[in-house]
């Protein structure tokens, strides 16, 4: 398998996120990297509050986070761990004191064998404490295990070790989840579902199931997911870009339509965002 990433893909305003924590990525031991596509493990230590937003990935995450006084959804809670479903929405965290955040990201498709009772649209959009996911654990303890250490690398192993303890057990059809995703994401001529589907010989009801039943989201939201992504990094790091041939490329009718969904998902439009990060 291949070696975390070093892209920023999907972090809206990478430098300033990177300016404000301790970011890094670290990969799981050998027999979960079919599965887990990197950790991530992010500290901070604030005199300011810092808002970061995530345009999500097709991924659910097992996530362990601990706050400098309570977690700021309200729940009074300092530390937990839960299960992250892909978000469908701009996902916008804040940040302030001191908080340590260690999580799993699962390749798309491949959390499924993690949770093999329940398909993964029953994680999509939702956030769900440990104990509810997995209640024969003791979830107060792993998340100590995880969140304690002070080195990277024993938080490194605690992980390995949670993830190792659930037992995984091979499956064929998140195998082909977790391939049909990264062809996506790899392959710009990839624009529609139904000629997708023919490529792989799949009609577009069965692919459509499978994805429902490992990734959590359709073929379709993939496909446009990973497009704004790309579009997102091309705002950030291109200074001249041309919106309407990047639109093209990216297998849009014009710049209006990548217009209307990178404005409907990061906030702005690509052009607004595109100024603002260049002024920073």
């Amino acid at each position: 398998m291949a070696a975390p990433r070093r892209d920023t893909r999907g972090i809206v305003d990478a430098p300033e996120l990177f300016a404000r924590v301790r970011f890094r990525r670290r990969e799981p031991t050998g027999p979960l990297r079919p599965y887990v596509e990197h950790y991530w493990l992010i500290d901070w230590d604030l005199t300011e509050p810092y808002v970061s937003h995530v345009v999500p990935h097709p991924s659910v995450n097992i996530v362990f986070q601990r706050y400098g006084s309570q977690d700021p959804a309200g729940s009074g809670e300092v530390a937990f761990g839960e299960v992250a479903g892909i978000g469908l929405d701009l996902f916008v965290q804040k940040l302030e004191g001191r908080g340590r955040v260690c999580g799993a990201k699962f390749r798309p498709g491949g959390f499924r064998p993690f949770a093999p009772e329940r398909p993964a649209g029953d994680w999509t959009g939702r956030r769900i404490r440990l104990p509810e996911v997995y209640p024969g654990r003791d979830a107060a303890a792993d998340t100590e295990a995880v969140l304690n250490p002070a080195s990277d690398d024993a938080r490194v192993t605690a992980l390995d070790g949670f993830l190792l303890a659930l037992d995984p057990r091979p499956d064929p059809q998140a195998d082909l989840a977790m391939t049909l995703v990264d062809r996506i994401r790899t392959d710009r001529t990839i624009r529609r579902v139904g000629d997708f589907a023919r490529g792989e010989g799949m009609s577009v009801r069965l692919i459509q199931r499978l994805f429902a039943a490992y990734v959590g989201v359709g073929p379709k939201w993939v496909i446009l997911r990973h497009r704004i992504h790309e579009a997102l990094e091309h705002a950030e790091t291109d200074q001249a870009v041309d919106w309407a041939a990047l639109a093209a490329d990216l297998g849009y009718a014009d710049q209006a339509h990548l217009a209307r969904d990178f404005t409907a998902t990061v906030g702005v439009p690509p052009t607004a965002y595109a100024e603002a990060t260049a002024r920073t």
